[in-house]
């Protein structure tokens, strides 16, 4: 049996990782190099664009949970992501060339998966197929989707930080440590006093902004990847109490408390390039120079990427999809990754190994063996197949969307252990 999968991006990739690691011949369709997104530069498979962490690493955390389920279900992203791993206090970051090159090798490599490299503008109904083909799909392949899903589509915008060279960072200011000493000294920290924090706010909420196109002005802007511009201007204090809070990063050195602190983090195994936290942006390429200069420690900083925003496209998919990532009028199209309002690359990830275990147990004759809500990794492919949702909006892994324990559990701590014991048992029973 065959089954072809659109788009490379890390649910396209282990989609079809899983499909051809049960015997299905596969071939994965991908648009680079021959076109990019407006957010793609690397001609590489499973390319990261808005940040290079996975998110923290621990598994009585919701998104480590669903890191170890996926290990367990035999993922080729977290064995990549796991062997490309750099510095990140508690949290899962990645070289990011390194993971991107090991995964399109291995893809590769594979004798049951076949690449090919070309635009893909229409979906044939009849076909066996995985659209991976992520929130940036291009236009003409957008419309033949919406044909599909009857038009029931809705867009949010997405924005990526800017990264800028370690060696023009000014570490007379800024210090190395991590939040709470957890992990090591691996970030970056730039400490402001009250009153630089205050000229820094007043400067960027009156920065002038890119000019925005067509399909981004009904103005949406999406909870999880707010620009930092957007977020300051909720309030002269919203920021200190997200990607610039000062909690747990006292000066090791001084024992030293700040009014606020921007952090930055390791984006590639040299540590020559750092990624700035949480500041996602659409302002002009001059103002993000101008403005985040500002920052102590910033000042002279060489900006390796500017921050960029670009429109991400994904379903309404309570009442299209069904748990397994199957399109309801027609099962045999699997849609996997971001478009499926599932949010974050840990998440896209863990919807292309769910789609391409299914979509391969479809093909070999068997009927799905769905994986409950009690798992992370089921309860993510329940909660967009949820057609009680009303408002659905992007949703990253948390222990909301995974069904309670059966008994109260006042301790926190106690509560999560039981959850992921919960949960990696009956992954282990599943494998």
């Amino acid at each position: 049996m065959k089954l072809k999968i659109i788009g490379a991006g890390l649910a396209g990739c282990e989609a079809a990782w899983q499909a051809a690691e049960r015997g299905i011949d596969v071939t994965l369709c991908e648009m680079k190099p021959e076109k990019y997104s407006p957010a793609h530069k690397s001609p590489d498979f499973a390319e990261l664009v808005c940040s290079n962490s996975l998110r923290a690493d621990g598994i009585y955390n919701a998104v480590g949970l669903l890191k170890e389920e996926m290990r367990r279900l035999g993922s080729l992203i977290m064995t990549c992501a796991d062997e490309h791993k750099v510095p990140a206090g508690g949290a899962l970051a990645v070289d990011r060339g390194g993971f991107s090159k090991a995964v399109t090798d291995r893809i590769k490599a594979h004798s049951r998966i076949n690449v090919e490299y070309g635009e893909v503008t229409e979906i044939d109904p009849g076909e066996n197929v995985i659209i991976a083909a992520g929130p940036l799909v291009s236009d003409k392949l957008a419309e033949s989707i919406s044909e599909l899903a009857g038009g029931a589509y809705l867009h949010f915008f997405d924005a990526a930080a800017p990264i800028v060279s370690a060696a023009s960072i000014d570490m007379t200011k800024a210090f190395k440590a991590a939040r709470y000493g957890k992990g090591g000294a691996d970030y970056i920290n730039c400490p402001m006093t009250k009153d630089e924090y205050l000229k820094f706010y007043k400067a960027l909420i009156s920065a002038e902004t890119a000019e925005l196109h067509e399909f981004e002005k009904n103005n949406k802007v999406f909870e999880g990847c707010m620009p930092i511009e957007v977020m300051a201007k909720r309030g002269e204090d919203t920021m200190r109490y997200g990607p610039l809070k000062p909690v747990g990063l006292d000066n090791p050195e001084t024992g030293e408390k700040y009014y606020a602190v921007v952090q930055l983090r390791q984006d590639d195994a040299s540590a020559s390039m750092y990624n700035i936290v949480g500041f996602q942006t659409h302002l002009k390429f001059g103002e993000q120079k101008r403005v985040f200069g500002m920052i102590p420690g910033l000042e002279n900083a060489e900006f390796t990427r500017y921050g960029v925003m670009h429109r991400n496209t994904y379903l309404n998919s309570p009442g299209l999809l069904d748990a397994d990532y199957s399109l309801k009028s027609n099962p045999n199209i699997f849609f996997a990754g971001q478009i499926t309002g599932v949010e974050g690359y840990v998440e896209s990830a863990s919807s292309g190994l769910l789609a391409g275990r299914y979509a391969a147990e479809r093909l070999n004759g068997n009927a799905p063996d769905i994986l409950p809500p009690e798992t992370a990794i089921g309860a993510l492919s329940h909660y967009v197949s949820n057609e009680g949702i009303s408002g659905f909006q992007p949703m990253n892994v948390n222990y909301g969307i995974i069904t309670p324990l059966s008994e109260r559990v006042r301790d926190k701590r106690r509560k999560a252990e039981m959850v992921a014991e919960r949960s990696l048992n009956i992954i282990e029973k599943m494998r």
